[in-house]
């Protein structure tokens, strides 16, 4: 036998030898199951996701500066849903634009609030009208990486809708939510330091399309 071999042999004498010691303190031990992984996150739509950074979105969805005509004043956030973009005008024909997740069939809508209130890191209690039709949701999440709501949310009016920070990255540019308009945290934060409690929000019906071009993508 050589050198290696004889090594081998002792390092899995001595591995056996451990095994063998535990199960005797507890015998139940050899039988134990494997444990799952722990489960992944739900969104605000009862959706199982994995966790943030486990899928990116589409390169035409990252956060850039474009030029965008729109008589809207700077500061304003406009929602063009049937592209699934959010614009903050910036003036004199420019606008960041972000890659959004949009309301699913039956579920979008448009016109004008403004945002009421801002919050990091929220918690999330679904509204009673959620929870009636999928009643398998969790009453409450706290805030944090698990949390439906992701790293910022904007309040709407005295509406139930959100613009907010989604753990479920791959659904950004798709039709899947209740009404919300999400976004990557990365995005979600950018866009709550430029915005205040005040800052009015149109959101286009899927009829209206602005135009713009690409000018920067450095955002």
């Amino acid at each position: 036998m050589t050198r290696t071999s004889s090594r081998r042999v002792l390092v899995a004498a001595a591995a056996f030898a451990l095994v063998s010691t535990a199960a005797a303190a507890n015998p139940f031990m050899l039988f134990a199951p494997v444990m799952a992984p722990p489960p992944a996150a739900a969104t605000t739509d009862g959706v199982i996701s994995r966790h943030e950074g486990s899928a990116e979105p589409a390169a035409r969805f990252r956060r850039q500066i474009v030029d965008y005509r729109t008589g809207e004043p700077a500061g304003t956030v406009i929602v063009d849903t049937p592209n699934t973009y959010l614009y903050y005008v910036l003036g004199n024909g420019r606008a960041v634009r972000y890659g959004i997740g949009v309301g699913r069939d039956g579920f979008r809508w448009s016109g004008t609030q403004s945002v009421t209130r801002k919050a990091e890191w929220p918690d999330w209690t679904p509204p009673s009208e959620m929870v009636r039709r999928q009643p398998y949701l969790p009453r409450f999440v706290a805030g944090g990486p698990n949390n439906p709501l992701g790293a910022r949310a904007l309040y709407l009016g005295d509406t139930i809708y959100r613009i907010h920070g989604t753990n479920a990255p791959e659904t950004i540019g798709t039709r899947v939510s209740s009404g919300c308009i999400r976004m990557i945290n990365a995005d979600v934060i950018d866009l709550y330091g430029r915005v205040n409690v005040g800052t009015r929000v149109i959101v286009l019906p899927s009829r209206d399309r602005h135009v713009e071009t690409a000018r920067d993508a450095r955002g």
